[in-house]
């Protein structure tokens, strides 16, 4: 029962629903103990011989408009109650959605796609069903419970009822160590939902590699593993949710017969009627329902409770980065300047000593061997990760006291694998500004080069370009990723091996289009070609600058960035011969 407890918030801003649902289902239940006695009495004169037409009439009457009345009260209360339900889910999934939208990158290393897919989808159902089936069964079953063992014990007989009533206390104990065992059994099925979602969510999106490598066959036997584990866990769960029912129909079955033999004797004995008798054994058959509720609300309880603690373990995880207690916001965000720079994860050096400074409308370009730290340094300007040493200032104001909403609008990121939406190019290049005009997004695809190319395309910019951009190639998604970028207007463009898939020509006609944009820009690159433009030239080397200077600084001083230009254009030259 603690579930209820724990989802305690959520009933009391919903009290008017469930105080309503309540309400009507003790109407309900009320209205439901007259039939038996209506019954009971036209049995009695039947038995009797005084019953006339007349009365048989009024009373089918009255039974008529009872079942309508109790039809329309059932009607409002389930809406009521499920609706609220399903409101529960709404929060529940909105919440975890902002709670993953604020998290930073190192949440996503720790929990995989298709495990987060799973907390949103099943997990969330079943607490659903715990505010909706598992309050009307807790209700209804008591109130139900009450009400017909008072009519039982006060109308009829108090000792037959408790004759009637022993096989309870073995059902009560059946449920609570059936439910003790589906708590444990269900918690695993979740977790192996988790992992054959993640398997399939990873095939689907490397499909086109499972095939170019010929492994399909490999990847099948994998995830016919994984389906064989969900459905051996599932089996599980069902063998002990298939345990209820027979236990509650060999309890309903003995109550039934206790009820009939004992009553059959106070029968004979003249203690009670034959009406009595009907009447009761038929209020007998409405604790039934109870009966079944019980087992019923075990189950949903111990499921809703599994899964809400999955829930809730997942909602208490907070992330690395965190808003300012005292925020503050410069006027103007420059000069952005490094200091002494130091960053460190899991005891290895990413980035040490590392200053520099940006001006408004200046040009850094960041080059380096592969793991040199380039993209590193571009994630702790942004935030994504606090370093150890030194800081980070934006505007004279260090990085840690900026609104990190307010810090990240500073950037326009266009990052080394570009994420494409299923929509229309149009809507992809418009996804940080929805309200730009066709104008505005023909523009800055324009400034991406890749206007053209889209205008040769069936449907032009109402395109859709398919899951992860898909349709598209490698350097179309780059150039799209640009123009979005550009259509943010941010003080601050990065791009982060951004030009990586167009050929050289596109990559400078790009930077000549950037250049004349007046931004201030930071690029990392592994071309050099990409740099030397830029006002200012850091070569990073094992997460030290090992060197800095403009391109022409640079070339004097014969050092790897030297040698590296040297050898691109040896090789560029041999394409050209070749």
């Amino acid at each position: 029962m603690s579930v209820f407890l724990r989802l305690g918030w959520f009933f009391r801003e919903q009290w008017r629903c469930y105080v309503t649902a309540i309400v009507l289902l003790m109407m309900v239940a009320a209205m439901t103990a007259i039939p038996p006695k209506i019954v009971g009495q036209v049995v009695d004169g039947v038995t009797r011989g005084d019953l006339s037409t007349s009365q048989l009439a009024g009373w089918l009457a009255l039974l008529l408009l009872l079942g309508v009345i109790i039809y329309v009260l059932r009607y409002i209360w389930r809406v009521t109650l499920f609706g609220a339900a399903y409101r529960l889910a709404f929060v529940l999934r909105n919440r975890l959605f902002e709670h993953f939208c604020a998290m930073s990158p190192d949440f996503y290393q720790r929990h995989r796609t298709g495990d987060l897919m799973a907390h949103a989808t099943n997990d969330i159902q079943a607490v659903e069903m715990t505010a909706g089936e598992g309050v009307l069964t807790l209700v209804d079953s008591f109130i139900v419970g009450i009400l017909v063992l008072v009519i039982m014990c006060t109308q009829y007989s108090w000792q037959l009822t408790l004759v009637s009533l022993l096989p309870l206390p073995v059902m009560a104990l059946c449920m609570n160590r059936f439910g003790k065992q589906i708590y444990r059994e269900f918690k695993e099925a979740q977790a192996a939902f988790s992992r054959l979602n993640n398997k399939t969510q990873e095939a689907l999106s490397g499909v086109r590699v499972l095939k170019s490598y010929a492994v399909e066959s490999l990847e099948e036997r994998g995830f016919a593993e994984l389906t064989r584990e969900a459905g051996q866990r599932n089996m599980a769960v069902a063998r002990i949710d298939a345990k209820f029912d027979p236990v509650i129909y060999l309890c309903i079955g003995c109550a039934y017969f206790l009820a009939v033999a004992g009553g059959s004797v106070l029968v004979l004995n003249d203690t009670l009627t034959l009406g009595q008798l009907t009447s009761f054994t038929m209020y007998l058959g409405q604790l039934i329902w109870p009966m079944f509720a019980i087992a019923w609300l075990f189950n949903i309880i111990e499921r809703g409770s599994a899964a809400y603690s999955r829930i809730e373990t997942l909602l208490a995880e907070r992330g690395a980065i965190a808003n300012p207690a005292e925020p503050r916001t410069p006027s103007t965000p420059f000069p952005l300047v490094v200091k002494h720079l130091g960053w460190e994860v899991e005891s290895r050096a990413l980035l040490s000593d590392i200053s520099l400074t940006l001006p408004a409308g200046g040009t850094l370009g960041i080059v380096g061997r592969t793991g040199a730290g380039k993209s590193s340094l571009l994630k702790l300007l942004m935030r994504y990760a606090d370093p150890q040493h030194g800081e980070i200032t934006l505007g004279g104001v260090a990085l840690t006291h900026w609104p990190l909403t307010a810090l990240r609008s500073r950037y326009a990121y266009v990052p080394q694998e570009p994420f494409l939406f299923s929509t229309s190019i149009a809507a992809n290049i418009a996804l940080g500004n929805p309200q730009a005009s066709m104008d505005e997004i023909i523009r800055v695809a324009r400034i991406a080069c890749v206007h053209d190319e889209i205008e040769r395309l069936p449907q032009g910019y109402q395109t859709q370009v398919g899951e992860k951009g898909m349709t598209l190639s490698g350097g179309q998604k780059q150039r799209l990723a640009i123009a979005r970028a550009l259509l943010l207007d941010a003080p601050i463009l990065l791009l982060d091996d951004a030009l990586s898939a167009v050929d050289a020509h596109t990559e400078q006609s790009i930077l000549h289009a950037l250049a004349s944009e007046q931004r201030t820009l930071i690029i990392t690159s592994h071309r050099m070609t990409a740099v030397e433009q830029c006002d200012e030239i850091v070569v990073l080397g094992d997460g030290h600058i090992v060197e800095l200077g403009a391109h022409a600084e640079l070339l004097t001083q014969d050092g790897w960035y030297a040698r590296m230009v040297r050898y691109q254009r040896l090789e560029e030259d041999l394409e050209e011969v070749l």
